[in-house]
C-alpha cells in the first residue's frame, strides 16, 4: 500500500537525519523532494500547494530549530498534517429509527457490489441486520454477482425481475425491511463506465423515493485524481455523504487517499484492502497516515487478530509452548488463525520498521512460504505432527514428496521448529533467563 510514495518519504527523512541541526535551506531542499514525492504519486496539485504550505510554516518555526531531533520533529510535522490532509474520521450513519438505507453509487468498475457484500458482513459483525439490494439492472451478471455473495455470507438479497424501474426496487426493498426487521438496507446502485446524465437522473429519483441516510461513492482508489473529479461530479449531482475507496491494497501511489477528502470535503468512511469479502477497514487517517510515513499500523493489526484468532485457544498454545508441549498440529493451527487475518505480506506492512524491510520481496512471497510449511505438517502423519523427534531420513523424504517439496526444506523446518522447542525449554528453566528484558523474561 503506497510502496512508491513511502519509500521517496523515507529517503528525504533519512537524508534529514544525517544532518543534526537543520538550516531553512535544508528544510526547504527536504520539502522540494516531498513535493515531487506527492506530485509523481497523482496527489491533487492544489492539495500539494496547501499541505506543504502548512509544513514549512511549522517546519521553520522554533517547533524545530529549537528540537534537540529536529529530522524527528519534522517527520511528526508531515505525520500530524497527512492526518489534518486526511479528515477526521467519520462513522456510518446509523442514528435514529430503523431500517437505515445506504445508497451505493459509483462507476462500473470500482468494485461496488463486492463493496455492498463486504459492508454487509461489516455490518453484521456490529450487530446489525442487514439487507442487500440489487438494484443493478443494466450491467449484465450484477444481480446473480450480489446474489452469490449474499449466499456466500448468509445475508439475505432483494432482487426483482430487470424489467422493474430501480427506484421502485429500491422503495419495496425499504418497504421490506421494515416489515422484516432488517436495520441496514444496502442498495446496490447502477453503474456506467463513464458519468451520464441518465445513470444520475436515475439515481436522484431513488434518493428521492427512499431518503437514504448515507450515500457512500465507492471508487477505485488506483484510478489517482481521476477519482477525485469522479467524486466531485457524483457529489454535486446526488448528495455525498461518505468515500469508500477501493483496491487500496494494489495502490503503490496513494493519490486519490491524499486528494479526496482535501479537495471534495466528503469523508472518507472505509477502505477496501482487499479481494477477501472480509477485506473492508474503517477509516483511521492517523493510521494511514503512519502506513505512508513508514511507521506500521499496530492498532489495525491487533483488531485483526482479535477477530481472527480466538483468544482461549492462543492462550493454550502459548502455555503449550512454554511448556515445551507445543506440536506441529498446534503450530499449524495458529498458521491458519494468521492467514484469516489477510495476506502475510500486508500484515508485516502493518509492523513498525518492517515495510521498509520486506519493500522488495515480491508482495506474494511470504505467503507462498506459508503454503509451503501448511503442505509440509499436512504431509505427516498424526504421531509424527505430535513427536518430531521420529521424523528419520525416509520419513522426511515422504513428507516431502507428498508436500511437493524438498528434502532440504522439511529438514529446515523440523531444525527450525526443535530449535524454538529449545529456547522455549531454556526460558522455562530458568537458563534463558535475561533473553527479553522488556518482557521480564
Amino acid at each position: 500500500m503506497f510502496d512508491s510514495l513511502s519509500e521517496k518519504l523515507n529517503a528525504v527523512f533519512k537524508k534529514l537525519s544525517g544532518k543534526g541541526k537543520l538550516s531553512e535551506a535544508d528544510v526547504d531542499a527536504a520539502l522540494r523532494q516531498v513535493r515531487l514525492a506527492l506530485l509523481e504519486a497523482d496527489v491533487n496539485f492544489q492539495v500539494v500547494k496547501d499541505f506543504l504550505a502548512r509544513v514549512r510554516a511549522r517546519a521553520v518555526g522554533e517547533e524545530v530549530m529549537r528540537s534537540l531531533t529536529p529530522a524527528q520533529m519534522v517527520v511528526k510535522i508531515v505525520h500530524e498534517e497527512l492526518i489534518a490532509t486526511l479528515g477526521t474520521p467519520a462513522k456510518i450513519d446509523l442514528s435514529g429509527e430503523p431500517p437505515h438505507v445506504v445508497m451505493l453509487v459509483g462507476l462500473q468498475g470500482s468494485g461496488k457490489t463486492t463493496t455492498a457484500a463486504k459492508l454487509a458482513l461489516h455490518l453484521r459483525k456490529h450487530q446489525q441486520k442487514p439487507l442487500l439490494v440489487a438494484a443493478d439492472t443494466r450491467r449484465p451478471a450484477a444481480i446473480q454477482q450480489l446474489q452469490t455473495l449474499g449466499k456466500q455470507l448468509d445475508i439475505p438479497v432483494h432482487s426483482e425481475p430487470s424489467s422493474v424501474p430501480p427506484p421502485t426496487i429500491c422503495a419495496n426493498a425499504v418497504k421490506r425491511a421494515s416489515d422484516g426487521a432488517y436495520s441496514v438496507v444496502l442498495l446496490d446502485t447502477a453503474g456506467r463506465l463513464h458519468i451520464d446524465d441518465e445513470l444520475m437522473r436515475e439515481l436522484e429519483e431513488i434518493k428521492a423515493r427512499v431518503h437514504p441516510q448515507e450515500v457512500l461513492l465507492v471508487v477505485d482508489a488506483m484510478t489517482g485524481q481521476e477519482a477525485v473529479r469522479v467524486a466531485n461530479e457524483f457529489n454535486r449531482r446526488v448528495g455525498l455523504t461518505g468515500l469508500i475507496l477501493t483496491k487500496i491494497d494494489g495502490d503503490a501511489r496513494g493519490g486519490a487517499a491524499l486528494s479526496a477528502r482535501a479537495v471534495t470535503g466528503v469523508p472518507i468512511k472505509f477502505l477496501g484492502v482487499g479481494e477477501k469479502v472480509d477485506a473492508l477497514e474503517a477509516f483511521h487517517p492517523d493510521r494511514l497516515a503512519s502506513r505512508i510515513l513508514g511507521m506500521g499500523d499496530v492498532l489495525t493489526l491487533i483488531e485483526k487478530a482479535q477477530e481472527a484468532i480466538d483468544q482461549e485457544t492462543a492462550q493454550k498454545a502459548a502455555q503449550k509452548l512454554l511448556s515445551a508441549q507445543f506440536t506441529f498440529e498446534d503450530f499449524l493451527e495458529q498458521l491458519q488463525a494468521i492467514k484469516k487475518m489477510g495476506p502475510l505480506s500486508q500484515l508485516l506492512g502493518m509492523v513498525p520498521g518492517l515495510s521498509q524491510m520486506t519493500k522488495d520481496l515480491p508482495a506474494d512471497i511470504t505467503d507462498k512460504q506459508f503454503k509451503r510449511i501448511e503442505a509440509i505438517i499436512n504431509s505427516m502423519t498424526r504421531e509424527e505432527r505430535q513427536h518430531p523427534e521420529i521424523l528419520n531420513g525416509s520419513r522426511r523424504k515422504r513428507i516431502a514428496l507428498g508436500s511437493g517439496t524438498t528434502v532440504q526444506e522439511v529438514n529446515q523446518l523440523v531444525s527450525q521448529f526443535k530449535q524454538m522447542q529449545r529456547m522455549m525449554h531454556q526460558l522455562k528453566s530458568g537458563r534463558g533467563r535475561g533473553m527479553f528484558p522488556g518482557l521480564g523474561i
